[in-house]
């Protein structure tokens, strides 16, 4: 039982912040406000500093370990070790100020053994809301022909037909997954459209969501067009991830059906505007920076007639790694969505926590909700990327129970973690020559 005292409080509501007290007992907030009743409480004096809900990143792939490419994903890990690693790497998004994230797809399934080790108290990390393999069709998902026809590969697993939809749905349920994903877009070598391309039929949404539904389990799509944003929401889906490209009739029918959308932009936004030390072309970094820009309109359109948007930051590729950018999703809906501060908060906050099956339970800070808090140098409300500099995160809290946010040990990756290359360029004589 504390009290955390002199604190600024951004409620994550989008309430006007104040400076006042909050009273955590067991692991619930029971009592805000002025002079509360000390009795045998301890106190925490958060004089010059803000509290406010901890962050909830409802895209996040916990179990990728940061790969360079999806070759490196689907074969250069082993089961064993992707749980074991995703153990440690769990606790990096904690010290960033993270009460509780979403992984839709995880590799080998081991995200609902990463959950209950977590709920367990095995190890330390957020409240973790999970899926298994990521259902998609034989035409694939973003990794093209890395994908087989058939079976299972890295994050995915192929379902053929009506049958085979629903034994997975069926399969991923009794082993416990939070969530089914799908894959609703890919990529085909010779696409005439932008974006990704609509992989499954709108039966087939449907069938996904019938069988999840009946077994009280919500659905998640990853769609990257208009029409695969427009059958998922009349399919009954739960999220959506991406919603890029939509047109005014994929908008209509995600404003229609109130359905959340997580549009993930900051991965497209390190590459736009950090690419370059990381040697990306300019032509990718212009084609993901046109991404977020063309589709900032309809987003927001869709936010102002009452469709949630959440904040999920694709954590878990080189791009994104864990315990670095789980605020930029923020600083991005301000940017070019045209949040406020306090909006945006409340994005990455209440919003969220659909996302990991606690809406109203978690996310605020509010009497009754889980004391799942952080208490942060400097004022988010004013810039938002203090919430940037892990130096800024003094305390999280989950449950009321604070976290140990020392270093963790640095590790080295196993052999053949990684792909391997000789080299960025092909050794040619035109390349031999020119460097002499």
């Amino acid at each position: 039982m504390f009290i955390i005292e002199n604190a600024y409080l951004i409620d994550g509501l989008n309430n006007p912040p104040c400076v006042t007290q909050v009273k955590v007992e067991d692991n619930r907030i029971v009592e805000i406000g002025e002079n509360l009743e000390r009795e045998s409480h301890s106190i925490i004096d958060a004089e010059g500093k803000t509290l406010m809900p901890g962050l909830i990143d409802a895209h996040c792939h916990i179990t990728f370990d940061e790969p360079n490419s999806n070759d490196e994903l689907f074969f250069h890990r082993r089961e064993g070790l992707s749980a074991i690693i995703a153990a440690h790497n769990v606790q990096k998004l904690v010290r960033a100020g993270v009460t509780g994230f979403l992984d839709a797809d995880s590799v080998f399934d081991v995200g609902v053994d990463l959950r209950d080790a977590i709920e367990a108290g095995l190890i330390s990390g957020p409240r973790m809301s999970t899926g298994g393999n990521a259902l998609l069709t034989a035409v694939g998902g973003t990794a093209g022909r890395l994908l087989p026809d058939e079976g299972r590969r890295g994050y995915g697993k192929i379902v053929r037909n009506r049958d085979e939809i629903i034994n997975e749905t069926r399969r991923q349920i009794k082993n416990g997954v939070d969530w089914i994903k799908v894959h609703v877009t890919g990529l085909t070598p010779r696409q005439k459209s932008s974006g990704e391309v609509q992989v499954w039929s709108l039966d087939e949404l449907k069938t996904v969501v019938d069988t999840a539904h009946e077994l009280e389990t919500p659905v998640v799509g990853h769609c990257r067009n208009a029409s695969s944003t427009r059958d998922a929401a009349k399919a009954g889906f739960d999220l959506i991830l991406h919603a890029t490209h939509m047109d005014d009739e994929a908008v209509d029918a995600v404003i229609e059906y109130k359905t959340p959308i997580v549009p993930t932009f900051t991965f497209q936004a390190n590459l736009a505007d950090y690419g370059e030390v990381v040697g990306a072309s300019q032509e990718i970094r212009n084609i993901f920076k046109s991404e977020i820009v063309d589709s900032s309109e309809t987003l927001r359109r869709a936010y102002d007639n009452g469709v949630p948007l959440l904040c999920g930051t694709e954590s878990g590729f080189s791009i994104t790694p864990y315990g670095e950018w789980h605020y930029r999703e923020l600083e991005v809906f301000i940017k070019y969505l045209g949040m406020s501060n306090l909006e945006a908060i409340q994005c990455g906050t209440s919003s969220c926590a659909r996302a990991i099956g606690l809406d109203g339970e978690t996310g605020a800070i509010e009497v009754g909700r889980l004391a799942d808090m952080i208490i942060v140098n400097g004022d988010p409300s004013k810039d938002i990327c203090v919430l940037g500099n892990k130096k800024n995160i003094t305390k999280v809290f989950i449950g009321g129970e604070e976290i140990n946010l020392s270093d963790l040990p640095q590790i080295t990756d196993p052999p053949e973690w990684r792909a391997g290359t000789y080299g960025s360029q092909k050794l040619n004589w035109d390349l031999v020559n020119q460097e002499q």
